[in-house]
């Protein structure tokens, strides 16, 4: 979808400029295209540790990817091991501890296997949840500076090139393209802010803000099965974590499976 948006965005402007009768080789500079990118990514080094620099690698893989968070199925298995917490005991739920490859969810469990009071099981999960959406911020934060330098040197660009036109003054049939080049780099600054850098952030923004959701719908899971909830009650009670039209599709199966199991 990141390539696909950038795609959308990138040829309705061209696509937009080309109807107004523009040519595209107008478009084309490359000492606008130094000023802006070269500016951008320097100004943002700038205010970068050495361990946020080689982060952005990663964080590209994260916007570029795609992870789903399936809140049914998870309540679906936390209710799971509310059954079996139940009938086996803490014992019992040790043994799943292996074949869960989620880590905040084998954490939270493995908090309640062992006996953990329940007060520094939520201490516990809510400062992960803390220092997992802080790491998160930090690397929105980085691409929102880039958002916000790249006009600025969008601007620069477009005053050193209105200099360079002023100081050939005297050639009168060479203003015209030179005053167009030099516009060229405000171009490049607010487009690249608008359809490469803000959108990243807000990508990872979201993304961050749906892992935060399911870590919160585990970390109560876990205090339910801590305090012996049935997996009725257990299911009863985060589906509020679930968008209203799954809440509907989530009671007819769960109807559907209570109708076959009394069959």
């Amino acid at each position: 979808m990141v390539f696909l948006g950038m795609a959308i965005g990138f040829g309705c402007l061209l696509l937009a400029f080309a109807l107004e009768g523009g040519e595209m080789v107008a478009l084309l500079g490359v000492s606008p295209f130094l000023i802006v990118i070269g500016g951008t990514v320097g100004a943002t080094m700038i205010g970068l540790s050495a361990d946020e620099l080689r982060s952005i690698p990663g964080l590209l893989k994260v916007a570029l990817t795609n992870r789903r968070y399936h809140l049914r199925e998870t309540i679906d298995l936390l209710a799971n091991y509310a059954m079996i917490a139940r009938k086996e005991g803490l014992a019992g739920l040790e043994k799943e501890l292996s074949d869960i490859k989620d880590n905040f969810l084998r954490t939270a469990l493995q908090l309640v296997a062992d006996a953990t009071d329940p007060e520094q099981t939520r201490l516990t999960l809510e400062q992960y949840i803390y220092a997992t959406s802080e790491r998160h911020a930090a690397g929105i934060r980085i691409f929102e500076a880039a958002g916000g330098y790249a006009p600025t040197m969008g601007i620069i660009g477009t005053v050193m090139g209105l200099i360079h036109v002023l100081s050939n003054i005297s050639s009168p049939d060479q203003l015209g393209p030179s005053i167009a080049l030099a516009f060229v780099a405000t171009l490049y600054g607010v487009v690249t802010a608008n359809l490469i850098w803000l959108p990243l952030a807000t990508k990872l923004k979201n993304k961050s803000e749906k892992e935060r959701l399911y870590q919160e719908l585990i970390l109560e899971g876990a205090l339910a099965i801590q305090a012996g909830k049935s997996p009725t009650l257990l299911r009863s009670t985060l589906l509020a974590f679930v968008p209203p039209s799954q809440q509907q599709e989530f009671d007819r199966s769960t109807e559907k499976g209570g109708r076959s199991k009394g069959a």
